[in-house]
């Protein structure tokens, strides 16, 4: 597969030259990304390909190929891209040897395929997530004088990871550990469109980890649609805490991040393996999405509200450092009062450092879509200020608990809105503001935290 590709690359590094020759210029592109980290280390593989053929790097959408990698787990996430085709139809017009390309979860929806290839006759190229490395030959196609080309995957197939990449952070970088989901939860659309789960085998990963860390790269964020689940559809089943374990262990990379977890399958090994490990940073991500048994249920969670509280209390025993963040719904189908109140409960008793709290929208093509008892809008807009005041208010507290403490910080960027100080990550995720120049960024530096302003520190760089 690996000399597959550096051919594809190679006939359309030829066509870039043609075309090079053809325009008088050296062709731009710029790849533009909706959606999570997967859609983010997606489009690092497609701005390598651009780059490996010979395209001049462009940061905006001027560029002769735009690529838009499309995010669909929202309704209104459609809408969004349909607004902005507009805007680069009258970009098309203006230069018609432009060429606009479409990939990601949307594409692999047959009806929004159908429409775009219905109605916006300017789009050039459409593919989805289960043929990304086809990319390059199918922009050789449009570029050796197909007019449109169409090609969609209705399934998943191998896994093909050995892209060119062009990393956006030198310091950091994500690694998919696996592809799909199997768990259908009934107001989700990424197994749809993201296919079956699916296990990368751990030697692959582990090599692209210590190239990685050859590199330069300090910082890795393991990636799934459900971490936890990594392992069971290899010949030879591996868990992914002993994965994680085993990424812990490659020399150079000083933190490990892995997101999502899903609660129903968080195994005691991978908390111990958590907790023994001070690579692994100190910030778990668990989406709850309600705290009603009874709605859970509904949304196929497969977990009740009394294990979710019992996770949580065992996450932080094994790691009281640990920073708990979460995913809540509010106003999922048949939702009561009294549902409300149960994921007001679930606040109030595992103490979430923050929370991404979202009001429920049907999407199209899931089963709650079309549940009975749809939650009328005034009975949301109601209780999604209630959940929003009780998740801040506690964040606010949960927060002053570092005061005083000196601890490592990731420098990620200078703070332009105040000359001579930078920003930094700590291992939980939280953000610390310090003296310090660029000269810091990529760096891990101890940084006493001196003042907490709610959802980020001041502080002190210290020896």
């Amino acid at each position: 597969m690996t000399a597959f590709l550096s051919q594809e690359i190679y006939e359309l590094k030829k066509r870039v030259e043609a075309e090079t020759a053809r325009r008088g210029h050296v062709p731009t592109a710029c790849v533009v990304t909706f959606g999570c980290q997967m859609n983010e280390r997606d489009s690092e593989k497609l701005s390598g390909v651009l780059l490996a053929a010979g395209f001049a790097e462009s940061k905006d959408e001027t560029a002769d190929v735009v690529v838009i990698n499309t995010c669909t787990v929202r309704e209104n996430a459609n809408e969004r891209l349909y607004g902005h085709l507009g805007h680069l139809n009258s970009m098309k017009r203006a230069n018609p040897d432009k060429i606009i390309a479409l990939c990601g979860c949307m594409m692999q929806e047959p009806d929004e395929v159908e429409r775009i290839r219905r109605t916006y006759s300017f789009v050039d190229i459409v593919f989805g997530t289960h043929n990304l490395y086809r990319f390059p030959a199918l922009l050789a196609r449009r570029l050796a004088g197909e007019k449109r080309v169409f090609e969609v995957w209705d399934k998943e197939r191998e896994i093909v990871e050995n892209l060119p990449k062009k990393r956006e952070v030198p310091y950091k970088s994500g690694v998919n550990i696996m592809f799909g989901c199997n768990n259908f939860c009934s107001y989700c659309i990424v197994p749809y469109v993201r296919g079956r789960e699916r296990s990368r085998e751990p030697g692959e990963i582990l090599k692209e980890v210590r190239e990685l860390a050859a590199d330069g790269v300090i910082e890795i964020m393991l990636l799934g649609q459900n971490v936890n689940s990594y392992g069971k559809t290899l010949a030879e089943p591996l868990s992914f805490a002993q994965l994680l374990d085993k990424v812990c262990q490659v020399e150079g990379i000083e933190r490990v991040r892995f997101m999502t977890s899903h609660p129903k399958d968080l195994s005691d090994e991978l908390i111990e393996v958590m907790a023994k490990n001070p690579k692994v940073c100190r910030h778990l991500h668990l989406p709850m999405q309600s705290g009603s048994s009874r709605i859970l249920k509904a949304m196929n969670r497969r977990y009740t509200k009394e294990q979710y509280l019992a996770l949580a209390a065992k996450i932080k025993a094994a790691m009281p450092d640990i920073h708990l963040t979460t995913d809540i719904i509010v106003g999922f189908p048949g939702e009561t009062e009294e549902d409300f109140e149960e994921t007001l409960d679930v606040v109030r008793r595992v103490r979430f450092d923050s929370a991404f709290t979202f009001i429920y929208s049907p999407r199209t093509g899931t089963p709650a879509a079309k549940m009975p008892d749809q939650i009328p809008p005034e009975v949301v807009k109601e209780r999604f200020p209630r959940l929003l005041e009780l998740v801040q208010k506690i964040g606010s507290e949960e927060s002053l608990r570092e005061l005083g403490q000196t601890l490592p910080a990731l420098v990620e960027a200078v703070d332009d809105a105040h000359p001579g100080r930078v920003t930094g990550r700590l291992g939980n995720n939280v953000m610390v503001h310090f003296d310090g120049g660029e000269e810091l960024i990529g760096t891990i530096v101890n940084v006493k935290l001196k003042e907490c302003r709610g959802f980020y520190y001041l502080g002190t760089q210290v020896p």
